[in-house]
């Protein structure tokens, strides 16, 4: 065993008092770098960092300190939020206030190193200064807490993200990490836990927020030989990748609430059920658990507890369906991945017939929290119904994309126009979609929503994982719809007729009102208004009879577009236009005779032969034959071809 680990067990882990000694305080600063003595550099080595260039930066940052010899850490860390600014860098000179850069690919090491230890401070680059008490400020750099899209949030969940080595179990002991778990399993019994949990107010954080707690005691209740406790990292929604995010930069906070959550239902099995090919995040979750086991923190008497848990990883298959609870059991169990009828529920029934009680990553990241401040302390943030703090995924087309985190209550339009900054490009903003490719639109005037369950559901959307996806005036919604109701489609597990049939019947009319009709006549715009007609009854048919959510809410894209943008709807069938002019199908191209030189380019470029002309003569474009791609336009260099 070597000095340190000992020194964690020993000193640390096994110390049951609340406060530790001041030459062990000492010794975790040190660990925890607190005051370091030599240069640390922190480059972000996340999923979207590595795609971003983080590897190469952090090869070229050691091969200029090498080159150098110069005597410094570099720390790969976890993502900090703004998926924009990957990859982030982080410098710390001793004594003085840390420094946030983004965007440092391999190209830009060398400068940046040159400019932070000559004194001359490269701002192109810069963010911010980040620091405290003891440190030298940096002048004329804002701190990070002046920044709209850091200073609006709260960030409780997830403060380690991007602090700390992920991959070093030390560094999270050093941060107060297991103390709670090992205090929990000495002081509490499995009906105190959760009690702690249910007086908190903790909701899942997906899906309808069913009281955590209260779900608990409903397992722990349920006479049985054995329990399971899953984790759901399915996170299969298109837009959404805060789960990854959180297994990527803090996988042993999600481990400890995984165990203390299987304690409090006396289970002695915990499962993690990834999502399929999260390499990154699975090699991080797994290295987690490894090191834990390591230090006895998982496997057979924990700490002389009495309490014996296996924590094991499996990945899914690939279906969406899988992330609903009943399905996912079956996935665990060997089965095809289809929802069953509920009751029972898991709680009382669910893998191999035991008690089992399903928590999404988000859930379980509060639960070493609530046990180590208490629940008083996690019903202060928050609003009366619904406490605590909620991570969302910001895509599409805000100015700032990434994680955040925010203090439940915090308006939609805070979000959107002052943490992602609006929407990019000067252009206008159109509509904020809540809830995946299940969910609902969010006008203009709905944006002073408050998150809270009760109050998004007035609004008439849900929750969901916490993706958000900011849509400005370049979407066309009637596309948008088709192709969450494409992805619905091909993601049905086919069990249920409603939910197999319906939402290829329902992709079909869409596709249909995205593209030219056969015929001018009046009959063929009827029976296209028609068909938005039948979208209607077919989605009420839907979501009173589908077997489970996937089937029930996958008309929620179409009812909400159709709610609040029915005149784009009425514009494609009655006018057969696009106002985005994104629908390929409605588009008509033309050759203006007196700007065509007859260079042949578009000719010979159209992928259908649809373009005729003689070379150095004007050309023209058959109507009939054309596909609407817009190749032709891109080519021509004369500014000859128009669309409408």
């Amino acid at each position: 065993m070597n000095e340190i680990k000992q020194f964690l067990i020993v000193e640390v882990l096994r110390n049951e008092s609340d406060t530790l000694s001041a030459s062990v305080e000492k010794k975790l600063a040190e660990i925890r770098r607190d005051k370091p003595s030599v240069p640390v550099i922190y480059i972000s080595a996340g999923a979207a960092a590595i795609i971003a260039g983080a590897e190469k930066s952090a090869a070229a940052v050691r091969g200029y300190l090498d080159d150098m010899s110069i005597n410094a850490e570099v720390v790969n860390v976890g993502c900090n939020g703004p998926a924009i600014y990957e990859p982030m860098v982080a410098i710390h000179l001793p004594g003085k206030n840390k420094l946030i850069f983004r965007n440092i690919t391999e190209e830009k090491v060398e400068s940046l190193l040159n400019g932070v230890f000559h004194s001359d401070m490269p701002d192109e680059d810069l963010v911010a200064q980040l620091g405290g008490t003891g440190f030298e400020a940096w002048h004329g750099i804002p701190f990070m807490e002046e920044i709209p899209y850091f200073r609006l949030q709260k960030r409780v969940v997830l403060n380690n993200c991007g602090c700390y080595d992920p991959t070093n179990i030390e560094e999270y002991i050093a941060r107060g990490g297991y103390r709670t778990f090992i205090k929990t399993i000495r002081n509490y019994t499995f009906e105190e836990v959760c009690d702690i949990i249910e007086k908190s107010g903790l909701r899942g954080r997906s899906g309808g927020g069913y009281p955590t707690g209260l779900k608990w005691k409903h397992a722990l209740n349920t006479a049985s030989n054995k329990r399971y406790l899953i984790c759901n990292a399915k996170e299969s929604d298109p837009g959404a990748f805060t789960d990854r995010s959180i297994l990527e930069g803090d996988p042993h906070r999600l481990l400890e609430g995984i165990c203390i959550a299987a304690y409090a239902i006396g289970a002695s099995n915990a499962i993690i059920f990834l999502k399929a090919l999260s390499d990154h995040a699975l090699g991080r979750m797994q290295h987690a658990i490894d090191e834990a086991r390591d230090y006895g923190l998982i496997g057979h008497n924990i700490f002389s507890s009495g309490y014996n848990l296996e924590v094991t990883i499996r990945n899914e298959a690939g279906a969406f369906v899988c992330g609903e609870e009943t399905a996912l059991i079956a996935s665990l169990e060997g089965k095809r991945g289809m929802p069953e009828l509920k009751p029972p529920y898991p709680t009382t029934a669910g893998l191999f017939d035991k008690p089992t009680v399903i928590n999404n990553v988000e859930t379980l990241m509060n639960v070493p929290l609530i046990m180590q401040n208490g629940p008083d302390w996690f019903r202060n943030i928050g609003t009366s119904a619904s406490k605590g703090t909620k991570i969302f995924s910001v895509a599409g087309k805000g100015r700032f994309t990434g994680i955040i985190e925010v203090e439940m209550g915090t308006t939609f339009r805070t979000i959107v126009e002052e943490i992602a900054d609006g929407v990019k490009d000067g252009k206008e903003f159109k509509s904020l979609q809540i809830g995946g490719p299940s969910g609902k639109f969010l006008p203009e005037e709905k944006l002073d929503t408050i998150i809270d369950y009760e109050e998004i559901a007035k609004a008439g959307a849900a929750m969901g994982s916490g993706g958000l996806v900011i849509v400005d005036e370049s979407t066309c919604m009637v596309d948008l719809v088709r192709y969450y109701m494409d992805y619905i489609h091909k993601e049905s597990c086919g069990k249920c007729i409603p939910c197999r049939e319906g939402t290829g019947r329902m992709l079909e009319i869409l596709e249909n009102i995205i593209r030219k009709p056969h015929s001018d006549d009046s009959n063929a715009t009827l029976e296209r208004f028609k068909g938005v007609m039948q979208l209607e009854t077919i989605a009420a048919v839907m979501k009173d009879t589908s077997l489970c959510g996937l089937g029930q809410t996958a008309p929620n894209p179409f009812i909400s577009a159709l709610e609040y943008y029915r005149e784009e709807f009425e514009e494609h069938i009655f006018d057969r236009k696009c106002r985005a002019n994104v629908c390929r199908g409605l588009r008509t191209f033309s050759i203006n005779v007196d700007k065509c030189t007859g260079c042949t380019v578009c000719a010979s470029k159209c992928p259908v032969n649809a373009i005729y002309g003689t070379r150095l003569q004007p050309f023209f474009i058959v109507d009939e034959k054309c596909i609407g791609c817009g190749v032709c336009h891109d080519v021509c260099k004369f500014s000859a071809i128009s669309v409408r």
